[in-house]
């Protein structure tokens, strides 16, 4: 039996119930708020991957994650979203049998790409400050490449059985008024497994690291304050070695601020990312036969808006990338003439050119070798 024919027999059956749940003024403001977040995600996440494309200040590691999650989400908001836009609009599926399959298979697709990287953007903070010593072996380019293809074929091929129509199928749920998974003919779906695949695996790897990267951060404060607790209270006079060592600790605790402000900005990515996928989390999963229809709208809206939200972020909380945009729109850096030390300086760049002082700092190592209180940071893994 033709899908199509399908689609417009559940339509038709399920009009008058919608339109007495729904009013058309919520869902054309469902409709107006789509289209918003559209636009700024269309723009916000192209202008991302354009400046940390064209800016070698910020063009590092976790810049690449950073570049996929963007990628991810842009083709949400090209792809998707227009198809959410005329559902809202039009309050039912009108775009045949074909596009109902591939519609939310991008949807899908799209929001595990978009957790995956949040998820290794994590991880890559916390092996930056936990464990540093990982680092460039962890990060190589072949590396970094791997982890990329692997969110993404991940992402993609765990709805390959569904789409097949082994695993639950792609089909138009007359309760949502738009295509989503439901029941095969054997009443098998998929909905509520990858939903708590996709949501809990990457907040639970999240929260784990956060919860070490603050423990880790908590006990290299400590070593600090002790460690210049134990300089100050010496002679008055400091012998060269000293002056040394306080000048590394000058320059271990402004890249330990930097590297925590990047942290703290993947810390609120991570907070958007529970206020936008939580709710549709719990409404796929507490009720997976739509008895509260609104509850699942309400989610949709809030995860169309995980597509625009982390550029949002980015501009109010790092300064690096307010610069990469400003050198993106304006085609050139923000203030000519400076040399890129100053640039880095500026701005707090220390992803890749200086150490984290987090793992690094060892008092007993300083007090017992006086070369590695002098010991320079180096050029970190590109």
């Amino acid at each position: 039996m033709d899908i199509l024919n399908i689609t417009d027999d559940a339509t038709s059956s399920v009009r008058p119930s919608e339109l007495s749940k729904f009013s058309p003024g919520l869902l054309t403001f469902a409709a107006v708020v789509t289209g918003f977040i559209m636009v700024i995600g269309l723009f916000g996440n192209l202008l991302t991957v354009v400046a940390l494309i064209k800016c070698p200040k910020v063009r590092n590691v976790a810049a690449a994650f950073i570049i996929s999650l963007c990628i991810a989400d842009f083709l949400f908001c090209a792809m998707v979203l227009p198809f959410a836009i005329s559902g809202f609009w039009t309050r039912t599926w009108s775009h045949g049998g074909a596009l109902c399959k591939l519609v939310p298979f991008l949807r899908y697709g799209n929001v595990g790409v978009s957790l995956l990287s949040i998820a290794l953007i994590t991880l890559n903070r916390y092996i930056m400050i936990a464990h540093h010593s990982w680092y460039a072996r962890v990060y190589r380019k072949h590396n970094i490449a791997l982890m990329i293809v692997f969110s993404w074929m991940f992402s993609y091929g765990m709805q390959i059985p569904t789409l097949l129509g082994i695993w639950g199928k792609f089909d138009y749920d007359p309760e949502l008024g738009t295509c989503s998974i439901m029941p095969d003919d054997l009443g098998h779906s998929s909905k509520t497994a990858l939903f708590v695949i996709a949501f809990i695996v990457p907040a639970l790897l999240i929260f784990i690291c956060y919860a070490r990267i603050f423990w880790v951060v908590h006990s290299s404060e400590q070593r600090m304050r002790e460690h210049q607790r134990s300089q100050h209270s010496g002679p008055g006079t400091l012998n060269n070695t000293e002056k040394r060592s306080t000048v590394k600790d000058n320059r271990d605790s402004k890249a330990r601020r930097n590297e925590w402000r990047i942290t703290k900005m993947v810390l609120a990515i991570f907070l958007s990312f529970l206020v936008c996928y939580l709710p549709i989390t719990i409404a796929k999963v507490a009720d997976s036969h739509v008895h509260y229809p609104i509850f699942h709208i309400a989610g949709y809206l809030l995860l169309y808006a995980s597509a625009c939200v982390n550029p949002i972020i980015y501009v109010i909380m790092n300064a690096q990338y307010r610069a990469a945009y400003a050198a993106a729109l304006c085609c050139r850096l923000p203030l000519p003439g400076l040399t890129s030390e100053k640039w880095n300086e500026r701005h707090g760049y220390s992803y890749s050119n200086t150490r984290t002082a987090l793992s690094q700092v060892s008092i007993g190592e300083s007090r017992a070798d006086p070369r590695a209180s002098v010991m320079s940071t180096g050029p970190g893994p590109k």
